[in-house]
């Protein structure tokens, strides 16, 4: 069961908020999720940005709320970047406000935290890495690119069956502004609509 706060904003998402233009971006995702689903298949997602510290960690996260909220079995979601930093405080804070339970487990220059979305889900580990790194799965999986620098910049993902561009404006233009927390609240939520798109087209298909 999702944490009720969590629950709660999913529900006010509207789908029907996003283009055209933007679905029919989406529906490379959708299809690639339906093929795995048909066969059963284990469904790995790797979000992909350039310093794995605020847009890859957003996706990852809320497609893993998805897929617990649809009840899409099978789903485990990972990030990275082309080089690693730390996951951005503010990314945090932001997912603390929208109902998730984080716990930083670690200190240092690139900190480790543990995000819990549901009572009974196992908690995602997040913190900034490259997209090789060990933690992350090295075949079978998808590669999403949620920034146009790591998509033009990465021009091959190895390891990847899939590579997909769904890309995201930076909320890191706002910071040290007035709009900062705004903006990332923002950010996280077209996310999270987008991803409830996705994973709500997949359940239809059950």
């Amino acid at each position: 069961m999702l944490l009720e706060p969590i629950a709660n904003i999913i529900q006010t998402l509207d789908v029907n908020t996003i283009s055209n233009e933007r679905k029919q971006t989406l529906e490379t995702l959708v299809d690639y999720l339906k093929v795995k689903q048909n066969e059963n298949s284990p469904i790995r997602l790797n979000f992909i940005c350039t310093h794995n510290s605020r847009r890859s960690h957003l996706s990852q996260i809320w497609a893993q709320t998805m897929a617990a909220y649809y009840d899409i079995k099978n789903v485990t979601t990972y990030s990275g970047g082309t080089e690693a930093t730390a996951m951005f405080p503010k990314v945090g804070e932001t997912l603390v406000n929208q109902g998730f339970n984080i716990d930083k487990l670690s200190e240092g220059d690139n900190p480790v935290y543990s995000i819990k979305y549901a009572t009974n889900e196992p908690a995602v580990i997040a913190f900034s890495k490259a997209y090789g790194d060990g933690f992350n799965p090295s075949s079978e999986f998808a590669a999403i690119m949620t920034c146009s620098a790591a998509d033009e910049g990465c021009p091959m993902v190895f390891g990847c069956d899939k590579r997909i561009a769904i890309t995201y404006d930076d909320p890191k233009l706002s910071d040290g502004t007035p709009q900062q927390t705004e903006t990332y609240k923002t950010r996280s939520l077209q996310i999270a609509t987008e991803m409830k798109y996705v994973f709500s087209s997949l359940s239809e298909t059950l």
